[in-house]
Protein backbone atom coordinates (compact mmCIF):
# COMPACT_ATOMS: atom_id res chain seq x y z
CA UNK A 1 0.00 0.00 0.00
CA UNK A 2 1.55 3.34 -0.84
CA UNK A 3 2.06 6.05 1.68
CA UNK A 4 -0.36 9.12 1.69
CA UNK A 5 1.84 12.20 0.89
CA UNK A 6 1.00 15.81 2.80
CA UNK A 7 -0.67 18.45 0.48
CA UNK A 8 0.86 21.41 -1.05
CA UNK A 9 -1.80 23.63 1.07
CA UNK A 10 -0.23 21.49 4.36
CA UNK A 11 3.25 21.87 3.47
CA UNK A 12 2.20 25.74 3.26
CA UNK A 13 1.02 25.81 6.43
CA UNK A 14 3.90 24.89 8.13
CA UNK A 15 5.84 26.82 6.73
CA UNK A 16 3.94 29.92 7.55
CA UNK A 17 3.59 28.08 11.50
CA UNK A 18 7.39 28.48 11.74
CA UNK A 19 7.35 32.00 10.08
CA UNK A 20 4.42 32.85 12.27
CA UNK A 21 6.41 32.94 15.67
CA UNK A 22 8.05 35.71 14.59
CA UNK A 23 5.12 38.25 14.69
CA UNK A 24 5.05 39.29 18.61
CA UNK A 25 9.28 40.22 18.94
CA UNK A 26 11.29 38.48 21.05
CA UNK A 27 8.57 35.69 21.63
CA UNK A 28 9.99 34.10 18.04
CA UNK A 29 13.07 32.48 20.09
CA UNK A 30 10.94 31.03 22.59
CA UNK A 31 8.37 29.65 20.90
CA UNK A 32 11.20 28.10 18.37
CA UNK A 33 11.99 25.94 21.33
CA UNK A 34 8.80 24.20 21.40
CA UNK A 35 7.94 24.74 17.68
CA UNK A 36 11.57 23.48 16.15
CA UNK A 37 10.43 19.42 17.80
CA UNK A 38 6.99 19.48 16.93
CA UNK A 39 7.84 20.55 13.03
CA UNK A 40 10.74 18.22 12.92
CA UNK A 41 8.17 14.97 14.28
CA UNK A 42 5.86 15.96 11.67
CA UNK A 43 7.91 16.01 9.10
CA UNK A 44 9.24 12.65 9.90
CA UNK A 45 6.31 11.77 10.26
CA UNK A 46 4.92 13.41 6.44
CA UNK A 47 7.50 12.47 4.65
CA UNK A 48 8.56 9.07 5.80
CA UNK A 49 11.88 6.66 5.18
CA UNK A 50 14.91 8.43 4.71
CA UNK A 51 14.32 11.41 3.19
CA UNK A 52 11.65 11.84 6.33
CA UNK A 53 14.15 11.47 8.94
CA UNK A 54 16.75 13.67 7.41
CA UNK A 55 14.59 16.12 6.33
CA UNK A 56 13.19 16.52 9.91
CA UNK A 57 16.73 16.80 11.42
CA UNK A 58 17.42 19.63 9.11
CA UNK A 59 13.86 21.08 9.50
CA UNK A 60 14.66 21.07 13.39
CA UNK A 61 18.18 22.79 13.24
CA UNK A 62 16.30 25.51 10.58
CA UNK A 63 13.75 26.10 12.78
CA UNK A 64 15.90 26.18 15.96
CA UNK A 65 18.51 28.45 14.73
CA UNK A 66 17.62 32.01 15.20
CA UNK A 67 17.38 34.11 11.22
CA UNK A 68 16.67 31.20 9.42
CA UNK A 69 12.71 30.27 9.89
CA UNK A 70 12.05 31.55 6.78
CA UNK A 71 13.38 28.64 4.55
CA UNK A 72 10.52 26.19 3.33
CA UNK A 73 11.50 23.24 4.74
CA UNK A 74 8.04 21.43 4.00
CA UNK A 75 7.25 23.30 0.68
CA UNK A 76 10.62 22.31 -0.87
CA UNK A 77 10.14 18.47 0.05
CA UNK A 78 7.01 18.20 -1.30
CA UNK A 79 8.24 20.18 -4.64
CA UNK A 80 10.90 17.73 -4.74
CA UNK A 81 8.31 14.89 -4.35
CA UNK A 82 5.81 16.49 -6.60
CA UNK A 83 8.61 16.83 -9.25
CA UNK A 84 9.83 12.86 -9.32
CA UNK A 85 5.99 11.78 -9.42
CA UNK A 86 6.01 13.78 -12.52
CA UNK A 87 9.19 12.74 -13.62
CA UNK A 88 8.04 8.87 -12.86
CA UNK A 89 4.18 9.32 -14.78
CA UNK A 90 5.93 11.13 -18.18
CA UNK A 91 8.76 7.63 -17.84
CA UNK A 92 5.77 5.71 -17.75
CA UNK A 93 3.11 7.40 -20.66
CA UNK A 94 6.46 7.27 -22.93
CA UNK A 95 7.30 3.80 -21.90
CA UNK A 96 4.23 2.20 -23.56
Amino acid sequence: MKSKQPTLKFCLLMDLAGIATFIIPGFGELADVIWAPVSAITFIFCFKGRYGVHGGIFNFIEEFLPGTDFIPTFTIRWLMQYSKKLKMEKELRFSH
